[in-house]
């Protein structure tokens, strides 16, 4: 058969039987000439070089030569085919826990930018002090961002197609989700920052203790606004509704930890002197919560458009034209 017949061969053809080594390795070279991907699995001395071939080699643990294993991506220690849907699917989970991981980190320090950025455009005094910045980066961003690399699998992992091996880690709404989340959290800080101006003074001549009360409700706008963008995106595209919180009991404790801190940051008199911050009153908390709290529903609301958009996608790929 010359290589053209095979290639058309094997857009049709399921199974293959009394294949010889060269054979396997030409139907590797035919699938992948259609742009497959092609997994091969082998246990042989012959099989390696359709194994170092292939997209994804799979050798046998057990009865497989260490000439195969070698030559293989991914090696079955129990040689067990359903172990191949496992690691298929722990590995979309770790792919779309590092998604989160990025998106959750960009979209909060987009949000800094914002803030900081804007207040200088506008003419305001800085709303967040170096000392502040350095406290979200390793506190609030840090302890939320690593209990979300333990995240469980989303109910959907293993409905979804492959993805193509070039596709941006920014796809899928990633990039435009850290833009507008940014945006959004910036604002809320800033809004925050400049309503606690006026209600103690003047944003263009502030005093001192106005200035560091301000910052104080700036920073804990930022701060909380996190702890609320983490708990809605970290069950990816489903409802908060299926996906609670203490699913990831990591991430659970990560989230009361980082709000229990913050408040002491803002009400212990010893994390004051550190941290130049003062104490909220009740209406000024109150205030911060619902600022920072409005981007929950905000990315409830991207997450349903997402997967609305996502249902007419799948439903228009599978009618039949009468």
């Amino acid at each position: 058969m010359s290589p053209q017949e095979l290639r058309d061969a094997v857009q049709q053809t399921p199974v293959y039987a009394r294949v010889t080594p060269e054979h396997k390795l030409r139907v590797v070279e035919a699938l992948q000439s259609h742009n497959q991907i092609v997994a091969m699995t082998g246990d042989g001395v012959n099989d390696a070089p359709a194994l170092k071939q292939a997209n994804i080699g799979v050798a046998m643990g057990i009865t497989g030569t260490d000439v195969s294993k070698g030559a293989a991506d991914m090696v079955l220690t129990d040689d067990n085919f359903a172990s191949i849907v496992a690691a298929v699917e722990e590995g979309r989970t770790i792919f779309d826990n590092i998604r989160k991981f990025i998106r959750y980190l960009l979209s909060t320090n987009a949000g800094e930018i914002v803030a900081m950025t804007a207040a200088l455009l506008l003419g305001l005094r800085v709303p967040l002090l170096a000392i502040q910045i350095l406290w979200v980066n390793l506190v609030t961003d840090g302890l939320p961002a690593i209990a979300l690399g333990f995240e469980k699998g989303e109910p959907d992992v293993m409905e979804r197609k492959p993805r193509p091996p070039k596709e941006s880690i920014f796809a899928h709404g990633v990039g435009i989700h850290v833009l507008w989340v940014g945006l959004w959290i910036g604002t809320c800080t800033l809004i925050g920052f400049v309503w606690m101006l006026n209600r103690h003074g003047s944003w263009s001549d502030p005093s001192d203790d106005t200035l560091a009360l301000a910052r104080t409700m700036a920073f804990a706008v930022l701060a909380l606004s996190q702890v609320f963008e983490v708990s809605a995106i970290h069950g990816g595209d489903a409802s908060f509704l299926r996906t609670p919180l203490h699913q990831n009991i990591l991430l659970w404790l990560a989230v009361m930890t980082t709000g229990v801190l913050q408040m002491i940051v803002i009400y212990a008199p010893f994390a004051q002197n550190i941290l130049d911050t003062q104490p909220l009153g009740a209406t000024e908390l109150v205030v911060a919560w619902l600022l920072a709290g409005s981007i929950f529903p905000a990315v409830e609301v991207e997450k349903y458009l997402r997967r609305r958009r996502s249902r007419t996608s799948t439903l228009g790929q599978t009618s039949v034209p009468a």
